[in-house]
Order: structure tokens, then C-alpha cells, then sequence
């Protein structure tokens, strides 16, 4: 059973242009302020504008949300191995041992094994771990 890592890094959603929902509320707003008295802008055309910035700002609210459930999830899945037997590949190697310890580093967690020989192997990606017994 592979694990691989999950990365709790953030990103912002941003459209085409590059601009997140701050920026794209600015230019509706300067885009309203200065707008020609005698031709404002046309309502369904308004209203669209204000339908995509809503699907923005939701789709950036699912991101974080969806970020938050992969690095519970990752946290779980890690502290599950807490006492099983893994084999590590490492350096073209196979070790095998029981998990000691969990540790998170920078969002990635990282395990403490035991081998049979009663060594101990510190700060092992759980991307490494191939098989979980």
C-alpha cells in the first residue's frame, strides 16, 4: 500500500488574468464609480459580472476547505501507522520495521521506525513506506 504525501499549501483562486477576488471587486467598483450617467451599464451585464465573482469567491472557499480535509486527512492516515510493521524503500534498500513516532515537518509527515535489530530510523517520508503489514 503506497502512501504519498500531501502538500498543505494554500493558493489563492485567481481567474484568466491572474486576479484574485479583491482585485476583481476593485475594477467593478471603479467600473460602477465612473461609469457614463447617460449609458450605465446594462443590468444583465451586471449581474453577470456579479454571478462570476460569487462562483470565485466559493470555488476559493472549496480550495482552502478541500486543502484543510487532505491535511486532517493526511494526519490520520500517518498517525493509523502508529505501531503497524512498514517496509521503507531507502537508498535502493528495503528496510522493515514497526512505527515509533509521528512527526510533521513543513505539512509532510514524516515517521520514526524501529528495525528488528532494535535500530532506529528517524524522519522517513511516508511517501517511502511501500508495503504496510
Amino acid at each position: 500500500m503506497a502512501l504519498s504525501p500531501v502538500s498543505a499549501g494554500g493558493t489563492s483562486a485567481q481567474n484568466a488574468f491572474g486576479l484574485d477576488f479583491q482585485s476583481l471587486l476593485r475594477i467593478i467598483l471603479t467600473q460602477l464609480t465612473y461609469q457614463d450617467p447617460l449609458k450605465p451599464i446594462d443590468n444583465y451585464q451586471f449581474v453577470s459580472q456579479l454571478a462570476q465573482f460569487s462562483q470565485l469567491q466559493q470555488s476559493q472557499t472549496l480550495n482552502d476547505q478541500m486543502t484543510s480535509l487532505l491535511a486532517a486527512q493526511a494526519a490520520t492516515q500517518a498517525t493509523s501507522l502508529l505501531g503497524r510493521t512498514v517496509d521503507v524503500t531507502a537508498n535502493a534498500s528495503t528496510i522493515s520495521g514497526t512505527v515509533q513516532s509521528v512527526s510533521f515537518s513543513t505539512g509532510q509527515p514524516l515517521v520514526t521506525i524501529k528495525t528488528a535489530s532494535g535500530d532506529t530510523i528517524s524522519n522517513l517520508s511516508i511517501a517511502n513506506i511501500s508495503q504496510v503489514r
